[in-house]
């Protein structure tokens, strides 16, 4: 009997594991799809590999939270926010943030400014998405990273 109960209670964090899992994957997914969307651009989809990659690239940052690009084979977004409560739909609307400096008539950026995040986001291309995010050591912050399949942002070519 005790063998049943211990099943049922493992099949039941599993179960609460995997909603959390698919909530945290929509609060990243929806501003990335909005984003595309807005430029008529297929949906990204949720991709397991490139969520564990990310997962185990954040485990990596937890001690420093350095803004340190993995240079694996995605294309990617990081961010890092200090204290508490930051979300993944805010750190992808400061990547989506950067629309207002990209200028698609040139391909460029604007002088002094940052675009790339943005120009990942909504590189035509790419299709897969995964994500994660951690809690920094001693209470300084939270890093996220975003892993994008195929990568984008391959220089001079435009994103769309």
């Amino acid at each position: 009997m005790a063998t049943a109960g211990a099943a049922l209670a493992l099949v039941a964090a599993m179960m609460v594991f995997a909603q959390a899992e698919a909530s945290l994957a929509a609060e990243f997914l929806v501003p990335h799809n909005a984003a595309r969307a807005a430029l008529g651009l297929r949906p990204l989809v949720w991709d397991p590999t490139l969520a564990s990659y990310a997962a185990r690239y954040a485990a990596r940052r937890r001690k420093d939270c350095a803004l340190v690009h993995s240079n694996g084979p995605y294309g990617e977004n990081i961010f890092w926010g200090g204290g508490g409560g930051w979300r993944a739909a805010q750190a992808v609307a400061a990547w989506v943030g950067e629309r207002r400096w990209y200028r698609h008539s040139d391909n460029s950026c604007a002088w002094g400014q940052e675009c790339g995040h943005y120009t990942q986001i909504i590189w035509r291309s790419t299709r897969r998405l995964g994500c994660a995010m951690v809690a920094c050591a001693a209470g300084r912050g939270v890093f996220i990273t975003c892993n994008y399949d195929p990568p984008g942002n391959y220089i001079g070519e435009r994103p769309y």
